[in-house]
């Protein structure tokens, strides 16, 4: 979808239609960009940035609070209408989803007329423009869905696959985050064509088992099939605070109340987990985290609690300001098998700062 959350706002609130809008990063607070819309980017406003950072890039920008109901509403249809085309969807997230076409319900010979179809049902049924990427494997569609955006299309053909991933800057690489292409940077990597100059021995030593993958996608490899259920593997919450802290007193309320949050959900989604993993980010922006698996299923708070004030106790919290706080369940079992229908996990944005 195109700038998802700020296009529903946009639809459902004319006054909001072609001005620069932010959904969430609250200017004055501590909140972080959600989503914002194209006119906002053009100010160079994007998802993640600091609420204040984004009022400075554009003053007279209109921030508004998320409905993350409603975006899961939105969602909702938009996945119903890829089950009308095929079974083979991959939800990645709210806005974004993997759907192979080969085998396609409507017998449609070609994948650039199924998602132009898609496309099209999508804006007559909830008004909002969608981008697709189409090609042969995950890492090809995933990168050309990015490419002629707003309420476009980009087909990448076998034939025309080494050219693309040639003149695309490493950037733009699906698993390529900040870091990576600093360091691939540093050595000289810089499209995909200065990636393949490396073999696959050498990007291993460099880039440990990620060099595999770095390896097969600078080479238009990618056998993962687009998987129609997936199991959740983690339930966690975390929150951004207010003020940065070093009251350790304080900072155990708030665990407590991320705790009570989490065995809600365990409840909901009848599961438990057998490892806790706590995360801290100080004041100067370093996150990090804190794991125990125990031999028993945790399921209630006040366990979670037991585990996560030794955890905070084996952190420099207290010694160092703290920022934000979170706590995570992994190693689920399920009481109902697998998960009938995957849904992400909403981004932690704290309404009380927006």
């Amino acid at each position: 979808m195109d700038a998802f959350f700020a296009s529903v706002e946009q639809r459902d609130n004319p006054e909001l239609r072609g001005k620069p809008v932010v959904v969430g990063g609250d200017p004055h607070e501590r909140g972080v960009v959600a989503s914002c819309s194209y006119e906002a980017r053009s100010f160079g406003i994007h998802s993640a940035m600091p609420g204040k950072r984004a009022f400075r890039c554009c003053p007279h920008a209109i921030f508004v609070r998320p409905r993350f109901d409603k975006y899961c509403a939105v969602s909702d249809q938009i996945r119903e209408i890829f089950y009308e085309y095929s079974d083979l969807v991959e939800p990645l997230s709210l806005d974004e989803a993997f759907i192979d076409v080969t085998d396609n319900k409507k017998n449609i010979p070609y994948a650039t007329e199924v998602a132009m179809q898609i496309k099209d049902d999508i804006l007559k049924k909830t008004g909002l423009t969608a981008s697709a990427g189409v090609s042969f494997n995950k890492f090809l569609s995933k990168v050309a869905s990015d490419i002629n955006k707003p309420n476009g299309i980009k087909v990448v053909k076998p034939c025309d696959a080494d050219e693309f991933i040639d003149n695309l800057p490493i950037r733009k690489f699906f698993g390529v985050g900040k870091v990576t292409e600093q360091k691939m940077s540093r050595i000289g990597i810089r499209t995909g064509a200065d990636l393949k100059k490396y073999d696959r021995i050498k990007l291993i030593q460099i880039f440990g088992k990620a060099g595999n993958y770095f390896y097969d996608i600078a080479h238009s490899q990618d056998n993962r099939p687009v998987i129609a259920q997936r199991e959740r593997k983690s339930l966690g919450k975390e929150t951004t605070l207010h003020e940065d802290i070093n009251n350790i007193e304080q900072m155990r309320k708030i665990l407590e109340g991320i705790a009570l949050q989490i065995e809600s959900l365990l409840i909901q989604k009848e599961v438990t987990g057998k490892t806790l993993t706590l995360k801290v980010k100080y004041s100067d922006f370093q996150s990090i985290t804190r794991s125990i698996t125990l031999s028993q299923p945790i399921k209630e708070s006040a366990l979670m609690m037991s585990h996560a004030c030794s955890l905070l106790n084996k952190t420099e919290a207290g010694k160092k300001k703290v920022r934000l706080l979170g706590l995570t369940i992994s190693n689920l079992e399920s009481h109902l098998g697998k998960y009938h229908k995957y849904r992400q996990l909403l981004l932690p944005f704290d309404n009380r700062y927006f």
